[in-house]
């Protein structure tokens, strides 16, 4: 019991009655079953936006980037903007996944899959922008140095394009297989629980091998330490390098030593914004508000308070050191952004990011869902015109007056970026329905620390395991006692004909007359012997094993005699309900 002590005063991270099982149901539920209404309409939605976004960019790549809005003054514009947004958003996945399984925080179980998830998808979007902004994006191969139809071509490492190819992929590569490796315990249980062969198929692949054995898990946590260690410092390097991209020009407004510290700053600011949006909508659209609870909610928000007000502090350390300076062309940078024509977005960008997340100073606020998504997409466009407000407005008014000019996006800008959040989102509804969106087996490991049904049982003072409520125990004087016993799970003597008829009053009897017997061994670990014990019990058929619940379970176990727990661990009542739902 000590073991899995934990300060009455938390609040559970798993909330409702769950036991192993039902999270075992509840995770892989979406990846099994149907999808349910409002994952259409999210996916219709994100779908018609990646369309038109596709269309704008196939526009682009057939017609030329003279299609933007952007000129000879203003040549990085809403492209590069989307770029740094995106990579910023890609930032917090791995590093709140890496950094809290370093510091060993539990409320990371839930949201890192999501936030992983999140890492993988963005930069895909990002890396999307340099390459169309090449202009001759079949030519984007140039920028690795491979052998190719001239010979010897090595790329211009003094290129700050470069410096985001090697660091934008290094971070992606890392990632991904952090990603991936988390995911291996979780496609081994969608194996294990597949009823088609194509599917125990494809996840056998996909889960490597997992047998669930003490050296796998010794190796998994092993590996996943060793990638937690090296990602997080690379978190701190992709984004510096993307501010170097900026820091180490001589434009007004760009050439500041905050930028690194900025940056990441940001990146993090943000990241945590979009994975709060992502987890409020897969909560409810994958009914999963056990898992992500109103503390993960709040949390994240603590977070994001905390790194807006760091952001807040950033831009006034701008400010001052624009007027420290006493570089006129830095201090008039500073002026036109916040009274100049673009003075709209400077001002979006101080009460996006520097006034919306002080709410979250207010715990009924920070703990309201529908609060928590409002600012989470507030703070998100904040990031945006922050990133507008840093090119465009330094860009358009520079040393020289006489190319002074403004720039105005074209409606194949806004396609684009619309394309790629649509695009974002495509991804990971899919994500959602082809992989567990949580850890199962993380969440499995503190369930009886910080789940709310044995924190209930903890603090009665009751044991941990509890005896099925309206089971009639009957003791013979021949009974073993066995550790199950001992441990509470009181089930009721092998053979018992009470037991027989309490399983039946729950799972319904079969009438030889309406009824045909389904074939029962179509059931993972039913073989011909457990279907002729199940029939001599009177079950027939596919829909009185889809009834059976944790209490059923026990008592088929207690009535055997054989293979204790087998029914349960291989999810006797799923399989059923999707054999019956095929009749």
């Amino acid at each position: 019991m000590a073991s899995h002590y934990e300060a009455p005063i938390r609040k559970p991270l798993v909330v409702g009655d769950k036991g192993y099982h039902d999270v075992t149901v509840d995770i892989a539920r979406p990846v099994e079953g149907k999808a349910n209404k409002q994952w259409w309409i999210v996916f219709t939605i994100a779908l018609v936006a990646f369309l038109w976004g596709l269309g704008c960019i196939i526009y682009t790549v057939s017609t030329g980037i003279g299609v933007w809005g952007l000129n000879r003054t203003v040549n990085w514009a809403w492209d590069i903007t989307n770029f740094v947004w995106w990579v910023g958003i890609g930032h917090a996945g791995t590093l709140i996944s890496a950094v809290l399984l370093l510091f060993r925080q539990k409320w990371r179980m839930a949201i890192n899959r999501s936030a992983e998830a999140m890492t993988i998808f963005s930069v895909v979007q990002a890396g999307l922008f340099p390459i169309i902004h090449m202009g001759r994006p079949w030519l984007a191969y140039w920028v690795l140095p491979i052998p190719n139809q001239f010979g010897s071509l090595w790329v211009n490492f003094n290129s700050p394009l470069l410096w985001d190819v090697f660091a934008i992929s290094t971070y992606l590569s890392v990632s991904l297989v952090f990603w991936w490796t988390g995911l291996l315990p979780d496609f081994a249980m969608i194996r294990d629980r597949a009823v088609k062969p194509f599917q125990k198929k494809i996840y056998s692949l996909l889960s490597f091998g997992w047998t669930g054995r003490a050296k796998d898990w010794q190796r998994f946590e092993e590996v996943s330490l060793v990638l937690a260690g090296l990602a997080t410092p690379l978190v701190l390097s992709v984004h510096t390098i993307v501010s170097f991209d900026f820091a180490t020009s001589v434009i007004p407004g760009w050439h500041t030593t905050i930028f690194p510290p900025y940056f990441v700053a940001g990146a993090i600011f943000s990241g945590f914004a979009m994975v709060n949006t992502l987890l409020i909508i897969m909560r409810k659209v994958c009914s999963l508000e056990a898992y992500i609870t109103v503390q993960h909610i709040e949390l994240m928000n603590i977070v994001i308070m905390i790194t807006g007000s760091i952001v807040g502090c950033a831009y006034i350390t701008e400010l001052f050191i624009a007027w420290y300076s006493g570089v006129e062309y830095e201090q008039y940078a500073f002026l036109n952004r916040a009274t100049g024509p673009y003075w709209w977005a400077y001002w979006s960008m101080m009460t996006c990011n520097v006034f919306s997340p002080q709410f979250m100073w207010f715990k009924k606020l920070r703990t309201s869902i529908m609060f928590s998504f409002f600012i989470s997409i507030v703070v998100n466009i904040g990031m945006w015109f922050e990133r507008f407000v840093i090119i465009v407005t330094s860009l358009h008014r520079d040393y020289l007056p006489s190319s002074w000019t403004m720039f105005s996006p074209t409606f194949v800008d806004i396609g684009i970026f619309i394309g790629t959040i649509g695009f974002f989102f495509v991804l990971f509804l899919l994500y959602s329905r082809t992989f567990p969106v949580i850890a199962q087996a993380e969440v499995k490991s503190i369930l009886k620390a910080s789940g709310e049904k044995y924190k209930k049982l903890r603090d009665s003072g009751q044991p941990l395991y509890q005896m099925p409520q309206g089971v009639n125990r009957v003791v013979s004087k021949d009974e073993i006692i066995t550790d199950d016993v001992l441990m509470g799970e009181v089930k009721p003597t092998v053979g018992d004909k009470v037991g027989v008829s309490e399983l039946l009053s729950a799972v319904g009897s079969f009438d030889s007359v309406t009824e045909t017997p389904d074939d029962l061994k179509k059931i993972k670990g039913v073989g011909p012997e457990m279907e002729r014990t199940l029939n001599e019990i009177g079950i027939y058929t596919y829909a009185q094993v889809a009834r059976m619940t944790e209490k059923e379970y026990d008592l088929l176990d207690s009535i055997t005699g054989t293979f204790p727990g087998r029914a349960q661990r291989d999810d006797w009542a799923g399989q059923a309900k999707l054999l019956n739902d095929k009749k």
